[in-house]
C-alpha cells in the first residue's frame, strides 16, 4: 500500500544518480514518505558522457527528467536544489531553499573530479563529470579545429591540434578512442588542414591501462588505441598545466591547448566533512550494513562510501556497486522500522568493460576475457539497455547505427554553455 501522509516516516534521498534513483524506486511500496533531492532535474547516464563530449550523442539522449521517471510513484516528492549541509544531531537537511527534517537519510551523492589540490590543473584542464563539462569539451575541440584552419604559425597550430587525456582508466581510454574517431570525421570538414599534425596522447601514471582488468586486456587496449592513432604513455604523471604547456614527470613537456583530466575522482563534497578519517579518494567509511558509523539512521551508498571487499580493497566507484548498495540500504532501512536484523553488504561483481571505439572493446565478464568486435557488441547492448526511457534507447541506437554506417558524428555544434 502506497502512503503519502505527514505521519509516515520521512526518508530523504540525496542524489538522483544510479544509487539514489534505485533507492527511491525500491521505496515505492514502503509505508514512508520519500523526498528525493538533486541539483539537477534529470538523471544522467554518466557512462556515455564522453560521447556527448566528442559529438557522438546529444545531451538529451543520455539524460531523462527525474519527474518523468518517477511520476507514478505516489509516496515521492522531488526537490531540485543544492544541499548545502547536513545537521546529523538534529536530523535536518539544509538546502538552498529550505530546511527539511528526516527520519531516515540515504546519501547517494556520487563523486566529483579530483585534481589532487593542484590549482593549475583545476583551472586549465577539462573534467568529465557532468553535461556542462561534456559540452564544454565538445565546443573546445571543435573550436580548436576552427582556429587551426586559419592559424599561420605552425607551432601554434600544432598546439591547437594536440589533445591530451590524463588517466588510463575506462573514462580516459574511451575518451581517447572517441576523439580519434571524431578527428577522422573532422578530416572531411577541414580538408585544408594537415591532419598529420593532429596528436592524441593518453597519459597514465602506472605501467598499464585499465589496471582493474587482466594484463592481457590492458595490452590489447594499447594496441587498439595505437591503430587509431593514439599515443599511449605509461608511467607518466602530469605535474602542472598553464593552459598551453603540460609539464610531465621526468622533466618532459607537451605543448597543447587541451588537457582532459580523467585521472582521479573523489567523494562528493557534501559528505567529505562528515568524517575526520582520511581514506583513499576522500571516501567516508561505512558499516557493513551501509550505515554511517555515528548515526544508524543515515545510509551512505555509491561512490562516496568506503567499504572494503573480501580482499581488503575498496569497492570500485561504479554504477553496479551503487545500485546493489541501494537495494540493501532500503532493505536494512525497512528492517530497522520493523525491528528486524540488518544484513551486511556483499557485492556481486559481474565484470567490467571499456570501449575503445568502432568495433573495439575489452571486457572481463563472468571470468571470461573478451576483446575486439564481440566485446564491442556486448558493450553496446549493456549500455543501451541501461539507458532510461525507450525514446533515449531508440535515439542512441539510431545515432550509433548512423555513425557506424556513414562514419559521421551528428552533433558537431559549437554552442554557448551557460555558467553554473
Amino acid at each position: 500500500m502506497k502512503i503519502n501522509n505527514e505521519f509516515a516516516p520521512h526518508v530523504i534521498v540525496v542524489g538522483a544518480g544510479f544509487g539514489g534513483l534505485r533507492a527511491v524506486k525500491a521505496l515505492a511500496d514502503a509505508p514512508v514518505r520519500v523526498t528525493l533531492i538533486d541539483r539537477n532535474n534529470f538523471h544522467l547516464f554518466q557512462p556515455l558522457l564522453y560521447q556527448v563530449a566528442t559529438a557522438g550523442l546529444s545531451a538529451d539522449e543520455i539524460a531523462y527528467p527525474v519527474r518523468g521517471i518517477l511520476r507514478k510513484q505516489k509516496n515521492m516528492n522531488f526537490l531540485m536544489s543544492e544541499v548545502e549541509s547536513i545537521d546529523l544531531p538534529n536530523r535536518k537537511i539544509i538546502t538552498q531553499q529550505s530546511i527539511l527534517d528526516y527520519d531516515y537519510l540515504i546519501l547517494a551523492v556520487g563523486s566529483e573530479t579530483n585534481y589532487f589540490n593542484n590549482q593549475s590543473l583545476e583551472q586549465h584542464s577539462f573534467g568529465v563529470k557532468d553535461l556542462r563539462e561534456a559540452k564544454t569539451i565538445r565546443n573546445h575541440i571543435l573550436t580548436q579545429f576552427e582556429h587551426a584552419q586559419t592559424e599561420s604559425d605552425e607551432q601554434r597550430r600544432q598546439a591547437m591540434l594536440t589533445f591530451v587525456i590524463a588517466g588510463g582508466g575506462p573514462t580516459g581510454v574511451e575518451m581517447a578512442g572517441a576523439i580519434a574517431e571524431l578527428v577522422k570525421v573532422l578530416g572531411k570538414d577541414y580538408p585544408d588542414l594537415n591532419h598529420d599534425q593532429v596528436q592524441i596522447i593518453l597519459l597514465e601514471g602506472i605501467d598499464r591501462l585499465l589496471a582493474h582488468l587482466d594484463p592481457s586486456l590492458s595490452s590489447a587496449t594499447i594496441k587498439a588505441l595505437a591503430r587509431k592513432g593514439v599515443q599511449v604513455r605509461v608511467n607518466t604523471l602530469v605535474k602542472d598545466y598553464d593552459g598551453k604547456i603540460i609539464r610531465l614527470s621526468q622533466d618532459q613537456v607537451l605543448k597543447a591547448n587541451t588537457l582532459i583530466w580523467a585521472a582521479g575522482v573523489q567523494a562528493g563534497k557534501l559528505v567529505r566533512g562528515l568524517s575526520d578519517q582520511k581514506l583513499p579518494q576522500n571516501r567516508v567509511k561505512v558499516l557493513p550494513t551501509l550505515q554511517f558509523p555515528d548515526d544508524e539512521c543515515v545510509f551512505l551508498i555509491g561512490d562516496a562510501a568506503y567499504l572494503p571487499d573480501q580482499d581488503g580493497q575498496a569497492l570500485p566507484m561504479v554504477a553496479p556497486v551503487a545500485m546493489q548498495q541501494a537495494d540493501l540500504a532500503v532493505k536494512n532501512l525497512l528492517n530497522m522500522m520493523n525491528n528486524q536484523p540488518l544484513q551486511p553488504f556483499q557485492y556481486k561483481d559481474w565484470g567490467s568493460m571499456a570501449t575503445i571505439g568502432r568495433n573495439q572493446a575489452v571486457a572481463q565478464l563472468f571470468g571470461l576475457r573478451l576483446r575486439g568486435w564481440f566485446a564491442w557488441l556486448v558493450w553496446l547492448f549493456v549500455h543501451l539497455m541501461q539507458l532510461v526511457g525507450f525514446r533515449n534507447r531508440l535515439l542512441v541506437l539510431i545515432n550509433w547505427a548512423w555513425q557506424y554506417i556513414f562514419y559521421d558524428r551528428a552533433v558537431r555544434l559549437i554552442e554557448k554553455v551557460p555558467c553554473d
